[in-house]
């Protein structure tokens, strides 16, 4: 496996940053995984470079690049304090835009071999959502999806397979707004939902203390073969 940083093109004459990890083949399919409101961090690049381990080519743009470039921040204290605000400042419409051009670049480059998802959590597993329903993507994953249950208007718009993972105890996504999301889906073949019980926001993450092994190796394993499926 190996890494780099590459230049995205926004498409707007500005360019911005991905964390690009390839896999020991040379060649896969694509997939974008979606930050946290964090930044593309030491978990993020780990995250990255597990599915590159997994044969994809990963990329995971820098998303809060127009408000201040390559974040990298902590879970706790401060740096979640600069996380929050950051994300007051970040415009959603634009920033699924420069994932799409995020998704135009990994498709053009010669190492991607195929289709390529989305991977998004929290903020990102919105994000994620509203690259499916752009059709940026051909499959997306949500992790734990902050406000997606206030932007049902775009669900008629998924037509790509989609997972959305939850976790019951999320002090950021009550159950009834995972209600509400699962009943905009009812009837929908595309979608899927995994629930994780007596876990909450953030279980995926090994450096926060919502870290649960057992949740996180589950929904990794339902979403390698979800991709495998649709890749």
């Amino acid at each position: 496996m190996t890494t780099r940083w590459i230049e995205i093109d926004a498409g707007d004459g500005e360019r911005y940053d991905g964390y690009l990890a390839l896999p020991r083949a040379g060649k896969g399919p694509g997939v974008i995984i979606v930050q946290e409101i964090f930044g593309v961090n030491a978990h993020i690049r780990s995250v990255a470079e597990q599915y590159a381990l997994a044969g994809y080519v990963a990329l995971a743009p820098d998303i809060f690049w127009r408000a201040e470039r390559r974040v990298d921040l902590g879970y706790e204290g401060a740096d979640r304090d600069q996380a929050l605000a950051l994300l007051k400042r970040v415009d959603v419409p634009q920033t699924v835009a420069d994932l799409g051009a995020a998704a135009k670049t990994l498709r053009a480059l010669p190492e991607t071999a195929g289709k390529i998802g989305a991977v998004g959590f929290c903020f990102g597993g919105q994000l994620a959502y509203l690259m499916a329903a752009r059709g940026t993507v051909d499959a997306a994953v949500s992790y734990y999806g902050g406000g997606i249950q206030n932007k049902l208007d775009e669900a008629a718009n998924v037509r790509v397979p989609i997972v959305f993972h939850y976790a019951e105890h999320d002090s950021s996504i009550p159950l009834a707004a995972v209600a509400q999301v699962k009943q905009q889906f009812a009837g929908h073949a595309n979608a899927q939902f995994y629930d994780y019980p007596g876990v909450g926001h953030g279980f995926n993450c090994s450096d926060r203390s919502a870290f649960d092994q057992h949740a996180c190796a589950l929904a990794h394993g339902r979403t390698l073969t979800f991709l495998s499926q649709h890749l």
